[in-house]
This record gives C-alpha cells, structure tokens and sequence, in this order.
C-alpha cells in the first residue's frame, strides 16, 4: 500500500479548526468567526480599476513572466519599498520584486546555504506565523524558536540568540501578538547581527497597519549597518483593503543578501502578475487616503473587541500595537469546568457559543477582520456565558 513520504504530523492548525467549526455549524451553531486572517471584502476600488485597465493593455511586457524583474510596471520594487520606508535616498540597497512574502519564505534559508551546509534558523514562531519553521522542516534546516512570552511582550532580546544561528527570520508587527519593533530595540539587534555575521530578514506584511509611529521598519535602522547582511518583505495583501490573492509584494535589503535571493528565485520562480502591481502602484499613488481607512478600521474594531472581552473577564497578553490581531490568555475555567489548554478553550467556545479563535497555547487569538460591530451583541452574550476565570 502507497503511503506518504513525508514526516508524521504536519496537520495544519487552520484546517483543524475550519473542521470544529463545520462540525458545530451541522448542529446549527451560528458561528462568530474571529478566526479570520485576512481582510474581509474586495482590494480598494483604486487598485481594482487600474488592475482591470492594465489586463485589457496590449503590450507585451504587460503580460510576459516577470522573473526578478517587472518588465509589465518598470521600477515597481523600489517604489512600492519606498512607500514604506522613503528615507532610503541614497542608501546602499537593492531591490526584488516578489509575489507575496509566503512564497519567497522558504528561499531565505536556501540563500544563505542550507543546503550546502547545516544552518540554523531563528524564527519568531512559537507563538506565530508557522511558514518559517514549516520550510525549515522541509529543508531540513535546524530551528531555534525565539522566546515570545508576556515577560518579554513578545519582542525576544538579542542575548537570547543561540551562538550557532546562522539566520533570523522574523516578523514584526508580529503575528499573532500584534508587538511592534522600536527602534531601539533594532538597534541593538543589528548590532548585535552584524558582530556574529548573522544575517537577518523581517516579514513586514502589516507594517502599514501600525497603530502607533513608534513601530518601525527594519530597513530604518539596518541601512546605518554597512556590514550587516540584511533583507526585509513587504506585501500588498493588507495594505490594499483585501489584496491576499493578488500575491504582490517588494523586498529590500543589502545587496549580498537580495543577490542571494534573486539567484535562488530567478532559478525557481517566474515573477508576479503584472496587472496585479499596476493596480497596487495606482494604490499607493493615487488612493493614500483608502489604504489609511483600512487601517482606521481594523484600530476601531480592534478597540470595541478587547473592551467586550475585557468587561468580560478575558486578560490580554499583550496589547496590539499593529495590525488586525489580539492576543489573550487562556482562562483557567470556562463554563464552570477546567481548561486544559487552548486548544480546548477554543474548541468549547466553538461547541458552546459559535465564537471561532485561532489557538497557540498557551494564548488564543481573535482578529477583527470580520465586522466586529454588528457582532459586539453576540460576543458580548458568548464570554458572558463562558464565564472564565483566570
């Protein structure tokens, strides 16, 4: 009998939870799904229009393979990177286009040699986006996964860094926490990068929904490191209202590393989709005041969600600062009987209340890309009959 190749496990946690949730929706269960993590509704009008002008458009360059160029949207790398960081005038840096940032997450540790030789990894996963420490699995890359914890409020300190990591990948405005990265804080961790030589790359897909101007982009600080190998994401998929299916993004970073990541891309990918970034390009132009009501919008739910859960006994982990995430600990009780970990918080609340969460014990993560207003009454009533105690 056939059976599969790869290694035992592997079950994706959203896929689990999308199970829980159908199981409780055949009972009749009208489901709250704070579970989403993707912008509700359509991309901006703005980019849908020159999107929709760009496809009818005869040139050839418009609709060829891309590769690490963007033949179709001539410089569209550099400036889409320099809506997000215009202070790179004249710093050493290069530029690669990139369709989204998951795709290219697993190129980052092929870049720097794993498969050459053995590399660890320091990633941001544990709790967080799983992507990273997925890949490095199957590359058979060696992980260490950085503590992120209440102490720390989930930004872990640069002497927690094992001597032999060779990379850190990380994401900050971080998923799921919403913890941003000051510039202190980057400071001291390029420095610290650029003593041991370890090279460092940031995941920066909600840098655009920051909610405070103390979150700041790697690329501010790393560009003062003239020795320091560095590469930082950026992705159009929040920044545009719902832009997660047109896989568009840019990365930035020093030439060393952008240089590896383009001979490992041009070897293994073909590029994005042009039409695509010519409706982000129009975006970020022409329709700055939009991609700001996206952001107003997810600060605004953010505020009316944690006030409901906080009335009602939920304890944040830590308060977001980014993003459309909120990051809670798990209760002790709920419903009268004990919890033995978020997984079975989240499944109870499923059963019993219809309100779906995202969990990484021993936190549970509820988002506000649904519309959290019309659902503040429902949620209200399903953490007052959860009645939890910490």
């Amino acid at each position: 009998m056939r059976q599969s190749r790869l290694p035992a496990g592997g079950t994706n946690l959203f896929q689990m939870i999308k199970a829980k949730s159908a199981e409780a929706e055949a009972k009749g269960i009208r489901l709250l799904k704070l579970s989403i993590g993707q912008p509700s509704g359509p991309a901006l009008l703005s980019a849908r229009r020159a999107a929709a002008v760009a496809i009818m458009n005869k040139r050839e360059p418009m609709h060829e393979y891309q590769d690490n160029g963007s033949p179709g949207v001539p410089d569209f790398a550099k400036r889409f990177v320099q809506f997000h960081v215009p202070s790179l005038d004249g710093a050493v840096v290069d530029y690669l286009p990139i369709p989204g940032i998951k795709p290219m997450l697993g190129l980052v540790p092929l870049a720097c040699g794993c498969r050459q030789q053995v590399v660890k990894v320091a990633t941001t996963t544990k709790p967080g986006y799983p992507t990273p420490r997925d890949w490095c699995g199957y590359l058979g890359a060696s992980v260490q996964e950085l503590p992120l914890n209440i102490e720390n409020e989930f930004r872990f300190s640069p002497d927690d860094i094992e001597d032999d990591v060779v990379v850190i990948m990380m994401n900050y405005p971080h998923n799921p926490s919403g913890q941003i990265a000051t510039r202190e804080w980057l400071k001291e961790l390029c420095e610290l990068c650029t003593e041991r030589d370890i090279r460092l790359f940031n995941d920066a897909a909600y840098i655009a929904l920051s909610h405070t101007e103390e979150s700041v982009t790697l690329a501010e600080v790393a560009i003062n490191f003239p020795n320091l190998s560095w590469a930082e994401a950026y992705s159009a998929s929040k920044l545009i209202g719902n832009g997660t299916g047109w896989r568009i993004g840019a990365i930035v970073g020093s030439p060393d590393f952008v240089a590896d990541l383009k001979t490992v891309k041009g070897n293994t990918d073909s590029g994005f989709v042009a039409p695509m970034a010519a409706g982000v390009l129009a975006a970020i132009v022409e329709d700055k005041r939009g991609i700001e009501q996206c952001r107003e919008v997810y600060s605004r739910r953010m505020r009316f969600l944690i006030s409901s859960l906080s009335v009602n006994g939920m304890k944040l982990a830590v308060t977001p600062s980014a993003g459309f995430f909120t990051l809670w600990k798990v209760p002790k009780t709920a419903f009268g009987e004990a919890v033995q970990d978020a997984q079975h918080f989240n499944f109870m609340m499923i059963e019993r209340t219809g309100v779906v969460g995202v969990h990484f014990h021993p936190y549970i993560r509820y988002a506000v890309c649904s519309d959290i207003e019309a659902m503040l009454h429902d949620i209200n009533a399903a953490f007052c009959k959860a009645k939890v105690i910490y």
